[in-house]
């Protein structure tokens, strides 16, 4: 068993890489280029919004907000007719990327600590660098992908966008993996 307090230079380190990488991937190579689409006259549909002053939040249109509602005829008709959507209202103005920036690293923090934890129960001191990467890496892509999946799912988010983001996590949790095979205790 190897502590999560000796694993400190291995969970910051595949936080940093993870951070560096993420940035790479978002800033210079284009992949998730194409994940958003905007919407035809989009001024004439952010107008068309604006009255409602909508509170920042998570919106299904057409909204059953019970089971019962849900199997009514009113409800299939709405469906039919759509549009049908699920939608996040941001609030407005410009807004910062360095809070987003933060909380995306403290969330990779996060995830290595949970890598260091299963991969430091599993595993004593001098353990195969394999070993090390099996068990860290499986974790951190658990932490970055397997939940993504049921956003497509539930909310039709576009599967591309969720692959392309499961295969972001697959670089991630390699890079974690690599760390902690790299600065595992002897």
């Amino acid at each position: 068993m190897v502590s999560i307090a000796s694993l400190l230079l291995p969970i910051l380190l595949s936080a940093v890489l993870v951070f560096l990488a993420s940035s790479v991937i978002h800033m210079m190579l284009g992949w998730h280029r194409n994940d958003l689409r905007g919407v035809r006259d989009e001024a004439g549909v952010m107008h068309a919004l604006r009255p409602f002053d909508l509170a920042p939040g998570d919106y299904a249109l057409p909204y059953a907000g019970s089971m019962e509602a849900m199997k009514s005829p009113e409800f299939a008709e709405k469906m039919r007719s759509g549009p049908v959507m699920f939608m996040t209202v941001a609030p407005t103005g410009m807004h910062s990327m360095t809070q987003n920036l933060v909380l995306w690293f403290v969330y990779s923090v996060v995830v290595s600590v949970f890598a260091a934890y299963i991969a430091g129960r599993a595993l004593a001191p001098g353990a195969p660098y394999l070993d090390v990467f099996r068990f860290a890496g499986t974790t951190a892509f658990v932490g970055y992908a397997l939940a993504l999946p049921q956003n497509s799912i539930w909310w039709r988010r576009n599967w591309g966008m969720t692959l392309r983001s499961m295969a972001d996590g697959l670089v991630y949790a390699l890079l974690t993996a690599g760390a902690f095979g790299w600065l595992w205790p002897r």
